[in-house]
């Protein structure tokens, strides 16, 4: 948008507003639409496309630019579709025209308008629809919500339908403005070294006789490696506590504690905290008390405390951060300590990867805990619970976690964004996506029952689950649909991090013709598919070498995918694998290991055949880690099969191997995985160093 339009438009808009209006009509409205070259006929005749193009301002993501389906058709409901199908939406901070462009292009929208220009013998109207894009964005960065003197900002302008031919036609359209919303004072998101490198640690709410959360609490940071002497319990009356000395208070504190945990029942919490800001004794501060605006009782100390601690971050090196309420807590394993108030003879984390290098970050601590619990080759370098949010916010953890060198992967799980953090947090996954890290995400609320769960939980806004998953899609993230698909992607994305992603062909061979099939079958997702690659000739002629040499050339036809029969022993899916890899047309590999196929030595002890078992140096469990080591293509090892195997499956996860116990599920989550490193790597292309567009 050129400044002329860009001053014609502000004083439009401003005219309305002294007139005490909230929208604007009649003639400024068709001369704003000019401007955004769209022409305003309210009796053009339908065309064979309806579009809807929109500009919201929403609480969580600031201004939001969307398109799709306009007219009757715009009235259904979205999720009917499956995703971008219906509409795209992206952040405006994260967009330009022609990225936008590319994302309209999955729409039904498109293809619409793209056939039926097509039928009238015209090319589709890129340019048009480009230089509309290009107006609309520029406008929605002049008067977006968050501007520091902005008198107004523009809440929503509606084009629908539009009639997209040489030109484009709206027959109708709503602008609607209004007063900008308060902005928080920005955290100081340096301090989060503290939370989770302390070289001190203060703890309140220690019972002397009793095992309350806060004895819990001091014995986990005791058991998982931090020093006594760097330890403090502030308890009157105490001398020591478990080895660990005790002050009277606050202001008894020799120094600065780097991190004070409140353990405290809530009620006390709020002049504790009043205290801790008066005092400047600590840099952060974990609190771990529920009920925290989580009550309609609760709500209103807990918006005023929440705005003390904002007021205290205009003091001088920017106050406390305060990680919480209702925190489960943290485990920093390079900061050697856990503070979850879970025993940790409940919840043992051993370290099941030769290098920690993700992160998890989560609203509720119940969802690490049962995460963890199940998936221990998730095994995150550190596990933050942010509970609701009362000052440290998910975009902020994000943007300290997006620039922390060492940290390749990480996985979080959110419920609701406070005021505008929804923007905050796209912005830092795009920055963490250009500084070559992963984002895995998954959102909760995604019913309406299901929000009203989130509302009563950490006293979180649920936003709308469409918009929200196109945004952070479009910023670059995994957006997963259930839990399962949040433990398959977070952990194949820290498995094959270091992986190269090409194209997309697929080479896939079992023993078990079902899984075979199963894996050719589930080589697509919504927005994205692989193919089956074609063996080149090389590839064919020393399969079938390795078929002759395990007698099973009689028995199988080299194709892909491939069946290899149940009589393939070890090697032969190995050396079979390796073949796949080696060959120039096939991207990445996933194998069926046939874990129950009499040849496999899966077993830790066979009774049938005394050494063809786990133990055996054939056995897949030594063959397969250097053969996915020496590769730098994907390879993804199935077992499908039950309890028998879990030693199987443990003994090659735990060396490394990207490995499955369902062949849908693995497959599934490698293509929704080559989706997002081949997403990335556009990002990349795009905006070199990550700025803006």
């Amino acid at each position: 948008m050129s400044s002329s339009i860009t001053t014609k438009a502000a004083d439009l808009l401003r005219q309305a507003v002294g007139q005490g209006r909230e929208s604007l009509e009649g003639a400024a409205l068709v001369e704003l639409l000019a401007g955004l070259g769209v022409m305003f006929d309210a009796q053009a005749p339908a065309g064979g496309a309806d579009l809807r193009i929109t500009l919201n301002a929403t609480r969580e993501f600031g201004m939001v630019i969307g398109a799709g389906l306009g007219g009757l058709e715009g009235e259904l409901d979205e999720a009917n579709f499956r995703r971008d199908r219906a509409s795209v939406y992206a952040a405006a901070e994260l967009t330009d025209a022609q990225d936008f462009l590319r994302l309209f292009k999955r729409t039904l929208a498109w293809q619409k308008l793209a056939a039926h220009a097509g039928q009238g013998g015209r090319p589709a109207p890129e340019a048009a629809l480009t230089g509309c894009f290009a107006r609309l964005l520029e406008l929605a960065r002049a008067f977006a919500p968050g501007k520091p003197d902005a008198s107004f900002v523009l809440q929503a302008l509606e084009l629908n339908p539009v009639c997209a031919g040489t030109g484009l036609t709206v027959r109708s359209a709503k602008c609607s403005f209004g007063k900008p919303q308060p902005r928080r004072l920005p955290r100081p998101i340096a301090k989060i070294d503290k939370l989770i490198h302390p070289k001190r640690i203060g703890i309140i709410g220690v019972s002397g006789s009793g095992m309350n959360f806060g004895r819990i609490i001091l014995r986990n940071l005791i058991g998982s490696g931090f020093p006594k002497e760097q330890l403090l319990v502030l308890k009157p009356g105490e001398t020591e506590i478990d080895g660990v000395r005790c002050v009277e208070g606050l202001k008894a504190i020799d120094g600065k504690l780097d991190m004070l945990i409140v353990a405290v029942a809530a009620s006390a919490v709020y002049d504790l905290v009043d205290q801790i800001i008066e005092t400047d004794a600590v840099d952060a501060v974990m609190l771990i008390p529920g009920s925290m605006g989580e009550t309609k009782k609760s709500r209103e100390p807990a918006a005023a405390l929440a705005a003390r601690i904002n007021a205290a971050h205009a003091k001088p090196g920017g106050g406390p951060i305060f990680l919480g309420a209702n925190c489960l807590g943290v485990v920093s394993h390079p900061g050697s300590y856990d503070s979850w108030f879970i025993p940790l003879e409940r919840l043992p984390k051993p370290k099941k990867k030769l290098v920690r290098n993700s992160v998890m970050l989560s609203q509720s601590g119940a969802f690490m805990i049962t995460r963890m619990s199940q998936n221990p080759w998730l095994d995150p370098a550190y596990m933050l619970a942010l509970g609701n949010q009362t000052d440290l916010t998910h975009g902020d953890m994000l943007s300290y976690f997006a620039d922390l060198p060492g940290i390749e992967t990480l996985g979080i799980y959110v419920e609701g964004f406070k005021d505008l953090d929804g923007l905050h947090f796209a912005q830092a996954v795009r920055k963490a996506v250009v500084n070559g890290k992963q984002i895995v995400v998954y959102k909760s609320g995604r019913t309406g029952p299901g929000q009203g769960g989130v509302l009563g939980h950490t006293a979180s806004i649920a936003g709308g689950l469409t918009l929200f998953e196109s945004v952070v899609r479009h910023a670059g993230a995994i957006v997963t649909e259930d839990l399962n698909t949040f433990d398959d992607l977070f952990y194949i994305a820290g498995a094959l991090h270091t992986k190269k992603v090409g194209g997309n062909r697929l080479g896939a061979l079992s023993g078990a013709g079902f899984e075979a099939v199963a894996m050719a079958d589930n080589i697509e997702s919504d927005g994205y598919a692989m193919q089956m690659g074609t063996l080149a000739d090389e590839t064919v002629t020393r399969i079938e070498q390795i078929l002759v040499a395990k007698k099973l050339d009689q028995l199988v036809e080299v194709r892909n995918p491939l069946d290899i029969n149940p009589g393939a022993d070890d090697e032969a899916h190995l050396d079979i694998s390796e073949a796949f890899l080696r060959d120039p047309n096939i991207d990445a590999v996933v194998v069926g290991l046939d874990p129950t196929a009499p040849s496999v030595r899966a077993l830790e002890q066979s009774k049938l055949r005394p050494g063809y078992d786990l133990s055996d140096p054939k056995s897949t469990v030594h063959l397969m880690p250097p053969l996915a080591d020496r590769h730098d293509k994907p390879l993804v090892g199935i077992l499908d099969g039950g309890s028998l195997y879990d030693a199987m499956t443990a003994r090659l996860m735990d060396q490394g191997v990207c490995c499955f116990r369902n062949s849908t599920r693995g497959t599934k989550a490698l293509v929704r995985y080559f989706e997002a490193r081949q997403n990335a790597d556009y990002l990349k292309s795009r905006r070199p160093g990550g700025s803006k567009p």
